[in-house]
């Protein structure tokens, strides 16, 4: 069974497997399609990634666009992140407003992150092995990005500023009020 948590933007969701521990080490669910559909949200992931990154990397923030949007469940398998979630939808109640949850290897929690957000996480431990789902193909022609460290969208990255470890990419993206193609919030990207 797993335990879920509402955060402050309604669709974005933390999640806690059930662990079951003794002598030997651990074990848990980490994802079962029947579960997630019925408590969190019905999507059918395509693709799973992994990355893995050292101290100070800050990686994002990234989204998909149009068709190839994507919903992601989010998790660590080693190590601590900071996971951030931010409402591009513009009309949304909580447009340009953002969600942070440490996600680790021994906390086991995951986020779930709905189409219609940009995500992005900070690597606060030596390293981290990042995992996630996603319920679209990767499409490189539909990349969408907001800059890091857009001072409209306040985001603590738990981090020195002078730690940051950044894409020559990652340098370049848009603030939130220049990003050229965002998301409509009256639009359900859920059945495109």
């Amino acid at each position: 069974m797993i335990n879920i948590t509402e955060t402050e933007i309604p669709g974005v969701l933390i999640i806690e497997p059930a662990v079951f521990g003794d002598a030997r080490g651990y074990f848990l669910e980490s994802w079962r399609e029947s579960d997630f559909g019925s408590l969190v949200h019905p999507v059918h992931f395509v693709q799973d990634n992994e990355s893995m990154s050292s101290y100070g990397v800050l990686r994002g923030l990234h989204f998909q666009k149009g068709k190839y949007s994507q919903s992601k469940l989010v998790r660590v398998v080693s190590g601590r992140v900071l996971d951030v979630a931010v409402d591009i939808r513009r009309g949304s109640p909580t447009f340009g407003k953002h969600v942070t949850v440490e996600l680790s290897g021994e906390n086991h929690r995951q986020l779930f992150i709905p189409r219609g957000f940009a995500h992005g996480f900070s690597v606060l431990s030596a390293q981290a092995v990042f995992q996630y789902k996603c319920d679209n193909y990767y499409a490189p022609g539909c990349e969408g990005a907001i800059l890091w460290n857009d001072p409209s969208l306040e985001i603590d990255w738990k981090l020195p500023e002078a730690d940051i470890l950044l894409s020559e990419k990652d340098r370049h993206n848009p603030l939130l009020a220049d990003a050229p193609e965002l998301f409509d919030y009256n639009i359900d990207y859920y059945a495109q």
